[in-house]
């Protein structure tokens, strides 16, 4: 006997019908759902500057509306604002049950708990489940039941909970009738680009060809050979599972690649980010919380436009400014000169890539941030500053991803690019390094020492 006669499913970063927690759920215990995905003006507002997120949105809604049409059904979207759509779906189609897969921003759950509001205002029933996560936070916890805070005593604890298997969706009772007032799937496919990678027909390439990154741990470093995923917006908008990520990489390359190591990360960011929902915004170690960072805009903008004179950076930016991404170890490199050698706060480049990413995730770039920055929970040594000369050096010794992005050093030899802060050549018109990082760094150092 089902529990609810028409229910909503409400989509928001699980666009898929394959191992989708909430949906299952919702399909299995009613008569009828309704699938929907709602375009809050709130959230688009903050996606104004993220071009290619909304491109990679747009291609996944369209593709999950393509999974539904092959069950004689369609994605009904609508845009406005998120509580008074839902209020009026209820009243028109006689919704009595509303499901759909919990987040963990402090947004988002304040979001979730004004739909539960409305639903038990109106004896509707409020259906979230936990599906973005290997494990639920909760789960996973110190001898003292605690928070881990280490990264390695998490990892440790959380390896050993079984990952469950991967649920599929054989059910086809979704609401066909006629649904008013829901934007035209149309009016997306007219935006979408073809080179844009989103939805879950892209996805399931990559975990097709997953092998090919088997020797990962060795060519992840360099920028140039582009062999990192690029699953992570993927991830982000649950265009496939956490756990369908989790068990191909394990079948194909073993439950000790460095890639099931990458998704713990994503996991401990996230967990960090559920019990210490601050995170997100404040630095986390109160030692380092009243570094008095600078405030020179000049600095910073050059840092946005890829035009400090450092190629390795403004290679990395101006490839974010272009594409939406960004090859992680140039972020790491990137955000380590922004925070060590500019010494501006973290959190205004924390805000700059939430509105560039494609695979923008709150909890991992606010924690990817404060490792780099040093103020995270487990994050590298203050004294340990990325030298950007030595890291173009090492990982783009021929410069062909500098070369790639910045194309005023498409003729200078990568030798001469590479001490381009000793010497330049005649004619160049590529910015002069804004700083000296030899200086700089050993500022940087002194800054985090006086902090107590």
């Amino acid at each position: 006997m089902t529990l609810y006669k028409k229910s909503l499913f409400i989509f928001r970063r699980d666009l898929r019908l394959e191992d989708n927690t909430g949906l299952i759920y919702a399909l299995k215990n009613s008569e009828e759902v309704i699938p929907c995905f709602i375009i809050d003006d709130q959230i688009t507002n903050n996606f104004k500057n993220s071009s290619h997120r909304i491109e990679f949105l747009n291609q996944s809604l369209v593709d999950l509306d393509k999974q539904l049409n092959k069950k004689k059904n369609s994605l009904r979207i609508f845009k406005g604002e998120t509580k008074s759509i839902i209020q009026k779906i209820m009243s028109k189609y006689k919704i009595n049950g509303v499901f759909l897969n919990g987040d963990y921003t402090r947004f988002a759950q304040n979001r979730e708990s004004e739909i539960e509001k409305l639903c038990n205002k109106n004896k509707i029933g409020f259906n979230k489940y936990t599906d973005y996560l290997l494990h639920m936070p909760d789960e996973i916890q110190t001898q003292k039941e605690t928070p881990y805070t280490v990264y390695s005593h998490f990892f440790k604890t959380a390896k050993t909970i079984p990952v469950r298997k991967i649920i599929k969706n054989n059910f086809n009772n979704y609401y066909k009738g006629e649904i008013k007032d829901s934007i035209s799937i149309d009016m997306l496919k007219k935006r979408v680009k073809k080179n844009t990678n989103g939805g879950r027909t892209n996805a399931l390439k990559i975990l097709k060809n997953i092998h090919m990154f088997k020797d990962y741990q060795k060519t992840r470093n360099y920028p140039f050979l582009d062999m990192t995923t690029k699953l992570s917006a993927h991830n982000r908008f649950g265009t496939v599972s956490i756990r369908e990520v989790y068990h191909t990489i394990k079948e194909n390359l073993g439950e000790e690649h460095i890639l099931i190591g990458e998704i713990y990360w994503r996991e401990f960011f996230t967990y960090i980010l559920h019990h210490f929902p601050n995170s997100q915004f404040k630095t986390f170690k109160k030692k380092f919380q009243n570094i008095q960072w600078s405030s020179n805009v000049q600095d910073y903008h050059a840092w946005c436009e890829g035009k400090t004179g450092f190629p390795i950076v403004d290679a990395g930016m101006r490839q974010l400014n272009k594409t939406g991404f960004m090859h992680n170890r140039i972020r790491m490199v990137v955000a380590s000169f922004l925070t060590k050698d500019l010494h501006i706060d973290w959190k205004k480049g924390e805000r700059y890539f939430a509105e560039k990413l494609v695979d923008y995730d709150p909890a991992v770039n606010a924690g990817n941030w404060q490792w780099a920055a040093s103020t995270g929970c487990d994050a590298v040594p203050y004294f340990r500053i990325f030298n950007p000369w030595l890291q173009q050096k090492k990982f783009d010794q021929d410069c062909n991803y500098i070369k790639k992005w910045i194309p005023e050093l498409e003729s200078v030899q990568p030798n001469e690019i590479h001490n381009l802060w000793e010497k330049r050549p005649d004619g160049l018109t590529y910015p002069k390094p804004i700083i000296d990082h030899s200086i700089e760094s050993a500022k940087a150092k002194e800054i985090f020492k006086m902090q107590k």
